[in-house]
């Protein structure tokens, strides 16, 4: 099955033109999509799906297959299109996007997130792209990781992302720091946090908690201050959020 998987990577180099925009087009080697519908459906539970569409307040269907179990099913298929190509991958992800129970754009994402390193900057248009079709916070979270692995502590499209008229995008915006620890840019994370202080949305109220909360496992001197200054414009719940953990965290600071 691998050789046939790597000469339809061949076509669609020729076919599709790699290194230009992806020419939705072509399609998924029909192989591999059999291949991953078989390990998916081996791998559901009928009875988890609805269970999962429920708690997803029931805007997706699933197949009722867990995170480790799905990893599981996929890693083979996932593993042979390292390689292939950042345009074949984004293929490849757009078409699973675009299938009906949810498992497939989680297996989009973990293509992305397996093969990261093979995406530049010129492709995190794309990312924001897939982040704002059947969006919810299960899918935009997980890209936003993606993006900030393929950022590699940049912020390339950032700046303009926390501006987007989609609510998604800008939370991806606020997000893309998470992790970087004393790579954070602060500035950039305390002006992205007040330049959106002011929405009523509760995802984005959510993750300017989170971004700062993140941050503060760092740099807790700095959160507590931002957060005591900032305090009259920052949302109630993103306040609550970022300083939740700042005593202990100073707490086992101080100890070590």
């Amino acid at each position: 099955m691998k050789a046939n998987i790597w000469q339809e990577h061949a076509k669609f180099r020729l076919d599709c033109g790699a290194g230009r925009e992806i020419n939705y087009t072509c399609h998924m080697n029909p192989e591999f999509r059999n291949s991953l519908d078989s390990a998916l459906a081996t791998a559901a539970t009928p009875q988890r799906g609805a269970a999962m569409r429920a708690y997803m307040r029931n805007q997706f269907d699933f197949l009722g297959v867990g995170t480790p179990q799905r990893r599981l099913a996929a890693k083979h298929l996932l593993m042979q299109l390292k390689g292939s190509g950042a345009d074949n991958l984004l293929l490849y992800a757009f078409e699973l996007w675009a299938l009906p129970q949810r498992e497939y754009q989680y297996v989009a994402i973990d293509l992305l997130a397996m093969h990261y390193k093979e995406l530049d900057l010129a492709y995190i248009p794309r990312l924001l792209e897939l982040a704002q079709r059947k969006s919810w916070w299960d899918t935009v979270d997980a890209l936003a990781s993606v993006i900030s692995d393929v950022l590699r502590y940049r912020h390339d499209g950032m700046d303009q992302a926390v501006k987007h008229e989609n609510m998604w995008v800008r939370r991806i915006a606020l997000l893309h720091q998470l992790g970087w620890r004393d790579k954070v840019d602060t500035d950039r994370l305390f002006n992205y946090a007040l330049s959106l202080a002011h929405e009523k949305e509760f995802f984005i109220q959510k993750a300017i908690g989170w971004a700062l909360r993140d941050y503060a496992r760092h740099a807790p001197e700095a959160i507590r201050a931002f957060t005591l200054n900032a305090k009259q414009r920052l949302p109630a719940l993103s306040y609550r959020e970022a300083s939740k953990h700042l005593s202990a965290i100073e707490g086992v600071n101080n100890f070590v």
